[in-house]
Parts: structure tokens; sequence; C-alpha cells
């Protein structure tokens, strides 16, 4: 009858004829004391209301259960949307303040390193500056061997240098203080992922699949906590405390039944009075379990009801009735108590599962407010030091361009300055090419004139034997003067080719009434050919060997420079 909630109630009155067949066949009259034992069992079978009415807190607890988790879970995914997305926020600006760390070290990098270049090239141009020593031929005798490089202020090159140093030093400070707040950038979100962390702990304790996050994969992969299972745990419940309801109706049934049959047995009257006396609390007031209510028979509550006569026949009906409930009665008191066990068990979970939602719910707001905070606070300081070093990096890194141009310009200054050097002495060289080339034109033409001469004055002797004893002295005043010579003259002339200066007043050419005696003697501007050291007067050009004309000749070649024509 009471094994389970399929043979309750039903069972009970369903399979009443055969229990009445079954009692007419045995004909076995129970006496007074068996039926007061069947009715004290009953009554304490009635015990059991109280596992009813905890059905039905429990049910109006889970319930209340699933109304929180829902308001709960709603509040709770909102922000985590939102979380999600300030957090996928949040590592892309990292990573955009990443960027800028890094393609500013490259920059730099790669401006130090045209720099280095620039400078080598320099270094290595007043090294060849150093190495160049002046030809002594171009200064005084008593002067102390110079090179090239005394006459150059390196000063020029100290300040761009130093200029140079401090747009360094000041992108390495801007850099250094970027790293500084990219650190504690990164100090700040391992602190947030260690507040996920405890979110992700939170969800572990509520049976929810854990938190996977990293500074490439948002907090979007956890899976949140949803009160999606709590509706089935509640139709379980209900269901439960409908079963339990009708079980317990099944046992009032038994009960009802069994004060009937002893106060329709003799002396069982008074006997039901006392047993029935006491009922359990609110038996008779009905019973509620997931909304129904069952209301009993007016009899529990009236220890004196008029008894309505019943027949043998059905009196042993009602026996045999009873004595087949009374074996399933304690059968139906456990499935009542297994029910309720398993009915705390279910509000255990769902009661879990809710404050796994709570839990999220906290966390996640815990981990919203930290972040927002961090948001309103240290966000923006790290993006102003991420602007502030592009800001410097740009201005410092048009001070190094500058600085570079300026230092490649005094590099082609001091190029330009070597080749002049080399090109001064092959323009020495040509400049002793072409006086010697006019000496040599000079004492060609002093050769001839001096044989002319000699010639002339030979011819006017032979006139002079011959006609002279026959010519009067007075016939030409010209006939007895002797030939005239012609003399050269050095005239010194500006850059226009104006002459500002004559080292002899002696005319190129005496004229026919010029005497011998007028013309200067070891005095005349003339010039011998002498390889080993030729004079000069009025200019001097310096007697450079000819291993130094090589020289300059293979350096201009070697810098590709243009040579003098």
């Amino acid at each position: 009858m009471m094994s389970s909630a399929a043979t309750s109630a039903s069972s009970m009155h369903s399979g009443r004829s055969e229990d009445i067949e079954a009692s007419r066949l045995s004909h076995v009259q129970p006496d007074l004391d068996t039926l007061v034992s069947h009715l004290a069992a009953a009554k304490r079978s009635l015990s059991s209301i109280h596992h009813v009415w905890r059905a039905n807190e429990i049910v109006t607890s889970a319930r209340t259960a699933l109304e929180e988790s829902v308001v709960v879970s709603a509040r709770t995914g909102f922000l985590r949307r939102s979380l999600d997305e300030q957090i996928r926020l949040l590592y892309k600006v990292r990573t955009e303040v990443e960027d800028v760390a890094h393609r500013g070290r490259a920059d730099f990098a790669g401006a130090i390193k045209d720099l280095d270049a620039v400078d080598s090239e320099l270094q290595r141009t007043l090294d060849s500056l150093r190495e160049t020593t002046l030809e002594p031929a171009f200064r005084p005798e008593q002067e102390v061997s110079k090179t090239l490089h005394d006459f150059i202020d390196e000063h020029a090159v100290d300040d761009i240098q130093s200029l140079l140093k401090d747009a360094i030093d000041n992108v390495t400070s801007a850099q250094s203080d970027l790293d500084v707040s990219n650190r504690a950038f990164d100090n700040d979100l391992q602190s947030i992922q260690q507040a996920l962390d405890k979110y992700r702990l939170s969800m572990k304790r509520g049976s929810v699949s854990s938190l996977s996050l990293s500074a490439s994969s948002s907090a979007s992969r956890v899976k949140m906590p949803t009160p999606a299972v709590i509706p089935e745990f509640l139709h379980s419940l209900e269901l439960n405390a409908q079963e339990m309801a009708d079980l317990l109706e099944s046992l009032v049934r038994h009960f009802d039944l069994c004060v009937t049959a002893v106060k329709h047995t003799e002396g069982g009257g008074v006997v039901a009075r006392n047993i029935t006396g006491d009922l359990p609390t609110d038996v008779g007031a009905g019973i509620r379990a997931g909304g129904d209510v069952y209301s009993d028979n007016d009899d529990i509550n009236n220890p004196n009801p008029q008894l309505e006569p019943l027949t043998d026949s059905d009196y042993r009906d009602m026996i045999g009735v009873i004595a087949k409930d009374a074996a399933e009665a304690e059968d139906v008191v456990l499935e009542i108590q297994d029910r309720i066990a398993e009915m705390e068990s279910t509000l255990d979970r769902v009661l879990e599962q809710r404050d796994s939602l709570i839990a999220a719910s906290v966390s996640t707001t815990a981990v919203f407010r930290r972040l927002s905070e961090f948001e309103a606070t240290r966000l923006p300081e790290y993006v102003a030091q991420s602007h502030s070093f592009e800001q410097t990096w740009k201005t410092e890194h048009e001070r190094m361009q500058s600085g570079m141009t300026d230092l490649n310009d005094l590099r082609g200054l001091y190029m330009g300055f070597l080749d002049a050097y080399d090109g001064l002495i092959l323009e020495v060289a040509r400049r002793m090419s072409a006086k010697r080339a006019a000496e040599d034109i000079l004492n060609d033409a002093r050769a001839r004139l001096d044989a002319l001469y000699e010639e002339d004055v030979q011819a006017r002797e032979a006139f002079r034997i011959d006609q002279g004893d026959y010519l009067p002295s007075d016939i030409w005043p010209g006939l007895s003067t002797g030939p005239s010579r012609v003399v050269f003259q050095r005239v010194h002339a500006d850059k226009t080719g104006t002459a500002i200066q004559a080292e002899r007043t002696t005319p190129l050419d005496k004229g026919l009434g010029q005497n011998d005696a007028d013309i200067p003697t070891g005095g005349d501007d003339r010039v011998t050919a002498n390889e080993d050291k030729p004079e000069y007067i009025g200019e001097s050009i310096p007697n450079l060997p000819r291993h130094v004309i090589d020289q300059a000749f293979a350096r201009l070649n070697s810098r590709g420079s243009q040579l003098p024509s």
C-alpha cells in the first residue's frame, strides 16, 4: 500500500474490495488490543506532517532562491559584459603603449647607428687632417712642424657633439621613464589578474568552469554561472512535496479508519478518545503541499462523533483493510523521510548554486570597481607618459638630425680642406712648371739676343774699320754709338692682373739713343736655368719634392675628388 507514492492513497482504496474479500476468507476477528496498537502506530506516523511542512518551506526557499539568482545573474551578466569590454580595451591600450616603446627603441637605435656612422666618418676625416703634415716649404724655416689639423677649430665639433649628447641623454631619460611607467602598468595588470584569479576561484567553488585569462585572452573565456539549473531542481522539489502530501493523506486516512474501527469495537470509545486527544499540531487543519490543501475528516477533531452503524460484513472488511495498511504504514513513513532528505539535499544544491551566483556577482563587482578605479587614476598617467615620450623623441630626434647634418657639413668642410691642400700642392707644381717654362723661354731669348748683340757689335766695328776713315764724325751723331741691349722686367700684379709693383725701372728697350754705359750691369732681372734651385725674383714658389706632388695626386684620386686641370 505505502511503499511508494504510486501505491499510497489510491492503492489503499482502489484495492479495498480485494482486501475485504481477503478478510472474509480469513474470518479473523482482531481483538481491541490489536486495533489499539494499530491506532497508536497510525498516530505516530502522523508526525510525518512536520516533514510535509518542511517540504513546503523548502519549496518556498527554492522559489525565493530562484528569484534572487535570476536578479543576481542578470546584474552579474551586465557587469561581466562591461568588464570583458574594459579588459579588452585595457590590453589594447597596453599593447599600443608597448608598441610606442618598441618603436621608440628601434628608431632611437637606428638614429644612434646613423649618428655613429656620421661621427666615424668625421673622426676618420679628422685623423686624416692629423696625419697630413704641412710641407715645410710653405712655412717659415724656424716654425715648428704642423699638421692640417692645427689650422681648424675643433670646438665646433665639440659643441655639436655636446648638443647631440644632451639630445641622447634626454631620449634615454624619457625612455627610462616610459619603461618604469610600463612596468608599473604591468604590475597593475598583474594585480587585476590576481583579482580575476580570486574571481576564478569563487567560480570553482560554485562548480562552474574555471577562468582562463592572460594578456592575449580576455576574461570573455570565463563561463558564467547561470540559474538555469535551479528551475529543474525546483520542479523536482515540487513533485516530491506533492508526493509527500499524498503519502501523508494516506496515513491520515489509515489513522481515521483505525479510529473508526476502535470506536466500533466494544470498549474502544474511551481508548479512541484518549489516543486522539493529542494529535500532532495542524493535522486536523489540513495539509498543504505544493500549494494544494487537503482537509481531514471532521471526526478527527471531534472526539464524540455520532457513529454510523456498521454491518458485520463492513466491520470485517474494515478490519482487513486496517491490517493490510498497518503493515505498509512504516514503509510510507520511511519514504516520506527519504523524500524530505532528498529535498534537503536538493535545496542545498539550489542554495549552493545561488551562493555561487552571489559570489560571482561579488567578485565581478569587486573587479569591476578595481578596474574602474584603475582606469580613472592610473591608466591616464600611463597613456600620458607614452605621449610624453613620443613628444620628447620627436623633438630630440629633430635635434639629432640637425646635429648629424652639421657634422656632415663639417666633414664636408674638412674634406674640402684636405682636397684644397692637395690641390694647393698640385697648384704649386703647376706654377713651378709655368715659371720654368717662362725661364726656358727667357733663357732662349737671352741667348739669341746676346748673339744678335755680339753680331751687331762686330758688324759696327767692321764698318768703322772699313769706312770710318772716310766719313766725317759729325755726319751722323749716332754713327759711333754702340748697339742697345734688351733687358727683362718682372711686374707684380693683383688678382685682376693690374701691375702694382715693378722690381726694375729699366725699360725693356732702351732705344737707339741710349749708350751702352747706361745699361745696368749685373742687376738685370735675368733668370738663369738651374734645375736644382732656380733663382726667383719677386715671387716665392716652394720647391716641393716630386714624391710630395705624386702623393697629393694619389690622395685626390683615391677620394674621387675633382683633379685640377
